[in-house]
Order: C-alpha cells, then structure tokens, then sequence
C-alpha cells in the first residue's frame, strides 16, 4: 500500500468522525475493491499532545466557512465514505482521531511502517463481519417485499413489483437503455439518484449487476418498478464504498427509453 493511500486512509473527519456522506457514489455497475484477512492492532504507548488537540477547530457554522474550509471537510466526508468498510465503534473513531492529531505534530505513538500492512487485512475481516450482519437483516426484509400485493419474486431471489405500467416495449438484455432511478439501502440510506443529478442514466442492461439485467427486461418503455436485490446478485459480499458487503439494495426505476442493441 502506498503512503498517500494510506495518508488517505487515515485522516479522521473533523467534529464529524461518526456521519455518513449523502453524496451518491454508486451505479448499477459492478467493482470488487480488494479483501484480506486481520491481525491484532497494537496499543497506542503515549498520550495525545495538547498541541495537537489545539489544532481542531470547533466546529464551524458552514455559512461562516471559506472556501478552503468547505473544500477541506468535503475531504472529512470522502475519508468518512472510505472508512465505511471498517465498521468502526465510537470508541475506534476516537482512537483515528487522536492518531491524526499525533502524526499533525510529528509525535506518533506507533511507527506507522511496522503496522501499515495490517490495514487491509482489518479492513477485510470487517468487511466480513458487516457482510454477515447485513445478510441477516436483508432476510427479513426480502421476505416482506415478497408479500406486498404485485410483488413476484423470482429463482434469482429478485423481488419485482411494477408501480405503474408501461405501453412500450420491453428491452432485452443486449439493449442500450435510458433510466431515471434511485438506489436506496434497506435502512433508507439513498446512495445513488439519476434524479437528483437531473440526468437520465444510460447503459448497456448486459453489463451491469444481475438484479438489473433481470429486472429492467421485465419492464415496458414509460413504466417505473422497484427491484429489491439480495446481495447475491447486486454486489455480493464485498460491496463498494456507500454500499456494505452482504447489503440488500432497493432500486426504483423509470424506463425512459431503449436506445438500441449493442
């Protein structure tokens, strides 16, 4: 790994370690970021500076904020994202927090070299246990979304219900299509909107995620459906950076168009 990846890795959010980023960062496409497996983190052997308490501000009313310090704590929110996958405690948010303060004033309480390389072996064995907790809970609400009234669920285990029809026809799975859609998770968390980009997605239904490619072919050109996806065919057991591993995904669709095969 190299240093301005794990540079990246490490800054902590300021006065907002602990909140999730709003910004849509997924497409139906799928990516598989790389996994390994942990080993035990070393205790930290001094305590933090008051120096480097001093160098967090408190926190800023954001019609207050320059530029430069709205800019910096978007970079809070993108290291936030990128920390997702290792499902970190209060407790452990704590601890980043004082590590970035340490390493601002040039006092760390452990060399970074001799523990850089069990970062992504934790990353993956939390990765794994957020796979688990959320194919747990993705059971229960798979099973409610099978019951609504309309809703057929098929052998993929893709719930499909349609919201309002379509009079066009129905795309194959070598077609280019146009959508309006809005990913969402099963808590409600929106991670991905074509609407509030106010521009349509295109793409070929072929070369996306499973749930897709089924679910847009059940679909008539100027119908909406909503697609509930287990994991098994959206992003499987690794996700992406809004999406958790193991995470069922709710999608609702509007077919715009189908602009032609490939």
């Amino acid at each position: 790994m190299n240093r301005l990846a794990i540079l990246l890795a490490l800054v902590p959010m300021v006065a907002l370690a602990q909140t999730t980023s709003s910004k849509p960062a997924a497409s139906p496409q799928t990516t598989k970021p790389p996994v390994s497996t942990p080993k035990p983190a070393a205790p930290a052997t001094t305590a933090p500076a008051a120096a480097a308490r001093k160098t967090v501000p408190a926190a800023t009313s954001v019609a207050r904020m320059t530029d430069d310090q709205k800019t910096i704590y978007a970079l809070g929110l993108a290291v936030q994202r990128s920390l997702g996958q290792f499902d970190l405690s209060a407790a452990e948010v704590d601890i980043l927090k004082r590590a970035v303060g340490d390493a601002a004033i040039g006092k760390p309480a452990i060399p970074l070299d001799e523990w850089q390389d069990r970062i992504q072996p934790l990353a993956a064995a939390r990765g794994r246990r957020m796979a688990v907790r959320e194919k747990a809970a993705s059971v229960t609400y798979l099973a409610r979304a099978a019951a609504e009234a309309g809703a057929v669920k098929t052998d993929s285990g893709l719930v499909y219900r349609e919201l309002s029809p379509g009079t066009g026809a129905s795309p194959k799975a070598s077609d280019v299509v146009r959508v309006h859609y809005r990913g969402t998770l099963i808590n409600g968390t929106e991670f991905d909107s074509s609407y509030k980009r106010n521009e349509p997605a295109e793409f070929p239904l072929g070369e996306v995620i499973g749930c897709w490619t089924e679910g847009v072919q059940r679909m008539k050109v100027g119908g909406k459906a909503r697609l509930v996806c287990p994991s098994s065919i959206a992003y499987g057991d690794e996700g992406r950076p809004s999406i958790p591993g193991g995470a069922a995904l709710i999608f609702e669709i509007e077919l715009l168009a189908i602009i032609g095969g490939q």
